[in-house]
């Protein structure tokens, strides 16, 4: 039998490009381990992005590929993968208990961004990663009504601990007020309420956590970008052209602050008409890809206009938790996976909490 190489192997392997990275899984850095022995190749395969619900999948075709190489009698292949902590703005760390916080922002209301961080977030989860939501949107909190939850959280006094519901950790200040009670706050007031929602909740070894902020450029936005540690920020927006103006101006925002843009979702894309299936681009069509090839950054995904989508958030039953296999929910889950996948190409975080050393006199 001929011999085969692990120059061979990797070599088919760069070959095998990751639709959530765009990049090969040897640039990538996924290839943990090969041993080759009489021909049988055994491979170890490490992802930087949650991708429990694919990995059976990438694995079946890394074997595919090789399975036509000379001199391979058999191909063994595990996918691990782990999230790693990225680097964030400024002189700003990562929070101990959260290795990213992902801001999803728009420049407008209206856009469907509160939806598109529920779903992100639930996809996230559903992919293997521990994962929290903060809403950020102090005068409109809505993520209590669209993840089915209620009720004052518990606290010790001194640390809160987040509410949860469908496997994800959430806060939010709609658990600390009645719904209907208006927040007649001024900025200084609202952003230190976000502060203290962020930095006093009990978050639990979150691999994300997802921010919700509100639509626009203000208070909370800016307090966002100067004290809280943000890995990368998505853009949500719909087709149309007034929809597109006000996400540029977010995106320009997040570049002035030096926090990552990963890339741009255009929500709404087409509407799926509930009694026959039919898909119509009722907002117009390839604004979110024309944006993302203006500012050269990732269209993340094209979310579909659904009955069934609105419905479920009304009533806290989010079509990725309660209908994980139909074709809305697999939607929010490509997007999620690039999402992901566009973090981990990012800079690694490496600063170290060294100790403090104190020098005293004996």
């Amino acid at each position: 039998m001929d011999q085969i190489s692990r120059e061979a192997v990797e070599a088919r392997l760069a070959d095998i490009i990751d639709e959530n990275t765009g990049v090969d899984l040897v640039s990538g850095g996924n290839v943990r381990d090969v041993q080759i022995r009489d021909g049988a190749v055994v491979l170890d395969l490490l992802m930087r992005y949650p991708c429990e619900e694919v990995r059976d999948g990438l694995a079946e075709r890394v074997r595919q590929s090789l399975a036509d190489v000379t001199g391979v009698s058999s191909v063994t292949v595990s996918v691990d993968w782990k999230a790693h902590s990225h680097r964030v703005q400024g002189d700003l760390k990562p929070l101990s208990t959260i290795r990213n916080i992902i801001a999803v922002a728009s420049g407008k209301g209206g856009v469907g961004k509160s939806s598109t961080a529920v779903n992100l977030a639930l996809a996230l989860s559903r992919d293997g990663a521990r994962v929290g939501i903060l809403d950020a949107d102090i005068y409109g909190p809505s993520i209590p009504r669209m993840l089915g939850a209620s009720g004052q959280p518990e606290t010790d006094g001194k640390r809160i601990a987040p509410k949860r519901a469908h496997g994800l950790q959430l806060m939010s200040i709609g658990f600390l007020i009645d719904e209907e009670t208006p927040m007649i706050w001024r900025g200084p007031m609202v952003t230190s309420a976000l502060q203290q929602l962020l930095t006093e909740t009990d978050w639990d070894d979150l691999d994300y956590l997802v921010v919700d902020l509100p639509p626009g450029t203000g208070d909370i936005q800016l307090t966002l970008a100067q004290k809280v540690p943000v890995a990368g920020a998505v853009i949500v927006t719909t087709p149309q052209d007034i929809a597109l103006l006000d996400a540029r101006k977010a995106l320009q925002m997040f570049r002035k602050v030096e926090v990552p843009v990963l890339g741009v979702v255009e929500n709404m894309s087409t509407h799926v008409c509930s009694q026959c299936g039919h898909e119509e681009a009722i907002f117009g069509s390839g604004g979110g890809s024309a944006m993302a090839d203006q500012y050269e950054i990732p269209l993340l995904g094209q979310l579909p206009l659904a009955l069934e989508i609105r419905e479920g958030l009304d009533t806290g039953r989010p079509i990725v938790a309660v209908n994980p296999d139909s074709p809305l929910a697999d939607a929010y889950m490509s997007f999620a996976r690039r999402t992901a996948g566009a973090l981990s190409l990012m800079p690694r975080n490496r600063k170290l909490d060294l100790p403090t050393i104190q020098l005293q006199n004996t």
